[in-house]
């Protein structure tokens, strides 16, 4: 009996410490799942019984310096299905699938497959139309179906297209910035998306009854740019005629800058795209054989217009770097523009610098050899200044670090690293080393300003949807390269360029232009990079303007020819733009006495006009009845207010001509500019005179008919400058 109880005993005890054990094992177990785990399975339940969809915030909308809008989010619906709450039935999928696709304008195939996946949520297509949405609402009521979801979106639109597309960038199909500005300043930009929460079962199926909680998208901040889309269009346009006229096959830049900011105005590179469609099928491809997504089409479109040329290629900046070069030599002290100097070729290194020109200038003063651009003679500053101090000026005006303008993939310049004398002679003209365009024109900028090197600023301020200032970008000076006696010396000399020396197709009436040309030859054998660096007005500039040509084709490949008058006009239309007075010298005077405006001579009598006309200037022709000095004028060609030059014919009729009198335009290449006035006044022309020196363009092509007494516009450039 003793056994059997001891026995017993004995499994009550095996039992209680197994029980035991259990429990404390299910307590051990329980709390791992509370305490170490209760967070993990608390958003796994959470997501067990809930379906959310994303709320697309709005993107900040990117904005000129004026309040221009560059960039804005429109309102678009983002169409999606529950693949669970879909009906399960295979035709009632085919039905939707093809309704859906006929109003959304997809492939069915594609349609279905997104329907058949096994998720409780996807994405069909974004970035649809209000009135697309509502198909789809209408489709969705008529058939009583559940699952499919008509949700918020939002869209990127450029309104003004191609323009300024290199800075603003684009964005992807999720809104996320690829490129430009967009990408730079995406986490601004892009705001924290929303939520639109609703309560499903286990199969993933929408529970009834239940009502959709909604956690509202907070929208991206602005970005105000220092761009004016106004001079972006100037500079735009002008680069587009040059391309066109100078059949540059390589594309070309315009950059525009504030030299007493350092505020990036305008920055163009042709080609360019248009970022509301930014895959479009660049120049040269095939359009029937295009897909813009593959990777080698990504790549071609990356080498081509997505390429910012102005920022990412570097190049030879040939003699517009010259302006570095008697810089650093007038601070130093060195050199005077008064210094006698001698243009003959010198020896560096077993190698023979010559000037462009042959025979040679000879001697003449420094100012002298800028004005006409002498290579010898900026080899000998180089010597006088030695490698070492030569190379401190050039990292000094920041040619060897990063500009730091705020845009991708900036270009690296390649200045040599341990120069030899032959090193220093080439760079002291600006061959055998390599920048970005944007290294020179920001160094133009010190020059212009007082000597100040400034950090290119393209983003002025952050703003919330409210307009108030979230953040401010201000105006950072890095270092000064130079005095401000040096850089007023340099003002002064660089006008001289524009006035009197290879910079003269660059002259603008009434601004004081100063500049310098370049011209350079690139690794490829006859293909030239053709510049003109400027500041205006150059006693208080407020611009700076670099313009480079990359492979012109057409009658010059020289900067002073080609890129100089597209500077030129860009400086006038900038600077009337912005206006800034014009002061007429002695000079402009002159050439302004010969145009005249046309007066309006209409409902005059005969005796009246040919009074009014002769104290204008100009000659007339009467058709008609000429018989009383009584009779009225009935019409007139050129119109009123058109500029002309003085001596020029105004057609004056007597009555109201049914059929215009046609004349064919001559061609007036390479004349000059009397011998282009004589030939149009002998057809019955009127002439407007763009420049001085050779005709290379005119406003109407040679041989296309146009009324007798119109007026066409001719462009000259001086075709001795290099």
């Amino acid at each position: 009996m003793n056994g059997a109880t001891l026995m017993m005993k004995k499994r009550l005890l095996f039992l209680m410490v197994a029980f035991s054990l259990f429990i404390l094992g299910l307590l051990f177990r329980v709390g791992w799942i509370q305490m170490v785990r209760g967070e993990e399975l608390q958003e796994m339940a959470f997501h067990q019984q809930n379906s959310n969809r994303e709320i697309t915030p709005k993107r900040g909308t990117i904005y000129d310096r004026n309040g221009n809008k560059l960039a804005v989010s429109s309102s678009a619906e983002r169409i999606a299905v529950n693949p669970q709450d879909l009906p399960k039935d295979k035709k009632e999928r085919e039905f939707i699938a093809e309704n859906l696709a006929l109003i959304l304008e997809m492939d069915k195939e594609d349609v279905l497959e997104k329907m058949n996946k096994n998720n409780r949520y996807q994405e069909i297509k974004r970035h649809v139309s209000k009135e697309v949405g509502n198909k789809v609402r209408q489709f969705r009521s008529e058939n009583n179906i559940k699952g499919i979801y008509i949700d918020e979106d939002s869209k990127r639109v450029y309104p003004h297209n191609n323009l300024a597309s290199h800075i603003l960038g684009f964005v992807g199909y999720d809104n996320q910035g690829l490129d430009g500005i967009e990408r730079v300043m995406d986490k601004y930009l892009k705001g924290v998306p929303g939520k639109i929460l609703s309560e499903v079962d286990a199969r993933g199926r929408q529970t009834p009854f239940y009502e959709e909680k909604r956690i509202e998208p907070q929208d991206g901040l602005d970005v105000v740019l220092t761009i004016d889309k106004d001079i972006q269009y100037i500079a735009t346009r002008e680069l587009e005629r040059a391309i066109d006229d100078n059949k540059v096959l390589k594309g070309g830049i315009v950059i525009v800058m504030d030299p007493r900011n350092g505020d990036i105005l305008a920055m163009v590179s042709k080609p360019d795209y248009n970022p509301n469609n930014p895959r479009a099928c660049p120049p040269g491809e095939d359009p029937e054989t295009w897909d813009g997504t593959t990777s080698e089409d990504i790549e071609k479109l990356q080498e081509t217009v997505w390429r910012n040329r102005g920022l990412v290629d570097t190049y030879e900046p040939g003699s517009t770097f010259k302006a570095i070069t008697v810089a650093a030599g007038l601070e130093e002290g060195i050199i005077s523009l008064d210094d006698i100097t001698n243009d003959s070729p010198i020896e560096v290194q077993g190698h023979t610098i010559r000037c462009w020109r042959t025979p040679p200038h000879g001697e003449q003063t420094l100012r002298e050899a800028v004005y006409n651009s002498c290579n010898p003679s900026f080899v000998r500053i180089g010597e006088k200044l030695g490698i070492s101090t030569f190379y401190e000026y050039v990292r000094s005006f920041g040619f060897y670090d990063k500009t730091g303008v705020p845009l991708p993939y900036e270009g690296e310049s390649n200045i040599h690293k341990n120069p030899t004398l032959i090193n220093m002679a080439t760079t002291t003209f600006g061959q055998r080393f390599t920048i970005t365009p944007v290294h020179l024109v920001n160094a133009y900028c010190a020059i212009a300003n007082g000597g100040n090197l400034m950090r290119p600023r393209l983003v002025k301020e952050l703003r919330d949807s409210e307009g108030n200032i979230v953040e401010k970008f201000e105006p950072e000076v890095i270092r000064q390269v130079i005095s401000k006696e040096t850089s007023s010396a340099m003002r002064e000399l660089l006008e001289g360029v524009v006035s009197e020396g290879t910079g003269r197709n660059a002259y603008v009436r009434g601004y004081r232009v100063a500049g310098k040309t370049g011209t350079s030859e690139t690794l490829e054998e006859g293909v030239y990079i053709a510049s003109f660096a400027a500041f205006a007005p150059a006693d208080n500039p407020v611009i700076s303007v670099l313009v480079a040509l990359n492979h012109p084709t057409g009658h010059s490949y020289y900067g002073g020819q080609i890129a100089a008058p597209v500077a030129g006009r860009i400086i006038e239309d900038t600077l009337d733009y912005l206006n800034i007075e014009r002061r007429y010298t002695e000079k402009d005077e002159q050439m302004m006495a010969e145009e005249v405006f046309v007066p309006d001579i209409r409902d005059k009598t005969l005796n009246e006009a040919k009074l009014i006309l002769r104290e204008y200037g100009l000659d007339y022709r009467i058709e008609g009845d000429n018989s009383s000095g009584d009779i009225v004028v009935k019409e007139q060609t050129p119109k009123p207010g058109a500029v002309i030059s003085k001596q020029s014919t105004v057609i004056v009729y007597t009555y109201k001509p049914e059929t215009k009198k046609m004349v064919k335009v001559p061609d007036l290449t390479n004349k000059t500019v009397e011998e282009a006035t004589r030939t149009l006044r002998d057809m019955g022309l009127n002439i407007k005179i763009n420049g001085i020196g050779s005709a290379i363009s005119q406003s109407v092509e040679p041989g296309e008919e146009v009324q007798e007494g119109e007026i066409i516009a001719v462009d000259f450039i001086i075709l001795d400058t290099h």
